[in-house]
C-alpha cells in the first residue's frame, strides 16, 4: 500500500507562485507513472501534469508553460512549481501514481486557491 501525502497549497494572489510536494511511503523508482491532477467544483478532475518511469514528462493545455514537475527520488518526493497563477487554477489538487504492477493511487488532495 502507496501512501501519497500532499503539502504545499494554500491561498495566493492573480500571478503568484506555489510549490506542492507529495511524498511517498516508498521510493519513486517503484512507480510507471507519477503526476498531478486536480478538480473544481465547475469542472471534472483534469489532469495537470505526469512524469513516466522512462523519463518523458506531459503537461495539461492549462498547464503548459507555466508548471513544472519535478521529482527529488532521494526524498521520495514528486514537485509540482506553479508559476503565474490565474483564478482558474484554484481547485484540489491530488497528487497521483502507478506502480509497476499497475495499482493506482491518490494522495487526500490539497487546496489551492487563487484571488483575483
Amino acid at each position: 500500500q502507496v501512501q501519497l501525502v500532499e503539502s504545499g497549497g494554500g491561498l495566493v494572489q492573480t500571478g503568484g507562485s506555489l510549490r506542492l510536494s507529495c511524498t511517498f511511503t516508498e521510493s519513486l523508482d517503484n512507480m510507471l507513472t507519477m503526476g498531478w491532477h486536480r478538480q473544481s467544483p465547475e469542472m471534472p478532475r483534469e489532469m495537470v501534469a505526469l512524469t513516466f518511469k522512462h523519463g518523458g514528462i506531459t503537461y495539461g493545455d492549462s498547464a503548459k508553460g507555466r508548471f513544472t514537475i519535478s521529482r527529488d527520488n532521494a526524498k521520495n518526493t514528486l514537485f509540482l512549481q506553479m508559476n503565474s497563477l490565474t483564478p482558474e487554477d484554484t481547485g484540489v489538487y491530488f497528487c497521483y501514481a502507478q506502480t509497476l504492477l499497475g495499482r493506482p493511487y491518490w494522495g487526500q488532495g490539497t487546496q489551492v486557491s487563487v484571488s483575483s
